[in-house]
């Protein structure tokens, strides 16, 4: 795996560090570089090498630094002499960029494939709200013409084999947030990101944030429960690979009693309210939740209890039994 050296002036590394296993859990070969007030370019070099000489394959390095020309990247210019074949340097370090990293580096044995893969997301991870403070960008003709719009299939028209993918379906009191943008997107690869939800499907404001929070290249709508259940039967969505987010348990049982084709739902987070008893750090039940997990138990679904993809998968049953014990059910 590709070693990682995250290095800043003062305590940034190690901010964006622990900012990143919020978001897609604790990372190995992984290390954080800051040169503080009182030290000099010598002091910052040494934690480098440390770090280098600390890592399962020193021969393919990433540096993700704060700034070009500054101290730490000089330091990390230095000692990248003599390895530029293999080692890589990117500067401008943000989160969007160090999650695409911990992602890409999955799947990529060099560190020059991962620095290449991440300088999109970095710099798309730059936005501004109100958008119109944005600089308008020409369009080229032919982009445009590409854009034209094309009307929508014919009810009863048949794409692929007619039936949607369910490439993750998700329990998450949170629906939409990093994790799931960036972990989760990046590991199931979905075409559309599908809040389900009557609540949020009539808050405009949840909705235009959920919208907003899509990963690039992904596009992401929130509908009420029937609504998904009629789309789920629709044979013109067949290519695509959806991602679920469900809020509850109740409205993913109700969207699979009703003909939405999920085998397994991963749970990753409920939300601790009245009633309700803490099983683990993020997952808190009530008497209800119990009894919806015994229906999708009954009905044959399967379930993957993790927040990030990198966490090891926790016993769903015991999880059950401990709620049933502890709400004297």
């Amino acid at each position: 795996m590709v070693g990682i050296i995250l290095a800043s002036h003062g305590e940034f590394a190690k901010g964006i560090m622990q900012s990143g296993s919020m978001v897609f859990g604790e990372q190995p070969n992984l290390a954080a570089c800051c040169l503080q007030p009182s030290m000099g370019p010598a002091d910052i070099r040494k934690q480098m090498e440390d770090a280098i000489a600390s890592f399962e394959d020193p021969d393919n390095v990433l540096f993700l630094v704060d700034l070009w020309g500054g101290t730490p990247f000089n330091q990390a210019s230095a000692l990248i002499a003599g390895h530029e074949d293999k080692w890589a340097i990117v500067t401008g370090l943000n989160l969007p960029m160090l999650i695409e990293a911990y992602a890409d580096r999955m799947g990529m044995e060099t560190a020059h494939e991962v620095a290449a893969a991440i300088l999109a997301p970095g710099r798309d991870g730059v936005k501004v709200n109100p958008e119109s403070l944005e600089p308008k960008k020409a369009e080229p003709q032919a982009a445009a013409a590409a854009g034209a719009p094309r009307g929508k299939l014919p009810e009863g028209t048949v794409v692929g084999d007619g039936k949607i993918k369910y490439v993750l379906a998700r329990i998450d009191s949170r629906l939409l947030h990093g994790q799931v943008a960036t972990a989760w997107s990046k590991t199931v690869q979905p075409t559309r990101i599908i809040v389900v939800s009557d609540g949020v499907a009539h808050d405009d404001l949840r909705k235009k944030l959920i919208t907003e929070a899509a990963p690039p290249g992904v596009k992401a709508n929130v509908i009420p429960i029937d609504k998904m259940i009629q789309v789920a039967k629709d044979p013109r969505f067949g290519n695509t690979k959806a991602l679920l987010l469900f809020e509850t348990p109740q409205d993913a049982l109700r969207a699979i009693e009703g003909g939405v084709e999920v085998k397994e739902l991963n749970v990753g987070s409920m939300a601790h309210s009245v009633g309700k008893v803490a099983v683990n750090k993020v997952l808190s039940l009530g008497p209800d939740d119990v009894k919806t997990f015994d229906r999708l138990k009954e009905l044959g679904i399967g379930f993957d209890v993790r927040k990030v993809p990198s966490d090891s998968k926790e016993d769903m049953n015991a999880i059950i039994e401990k709620a049933r014990t502890e709400l004297n059910m």
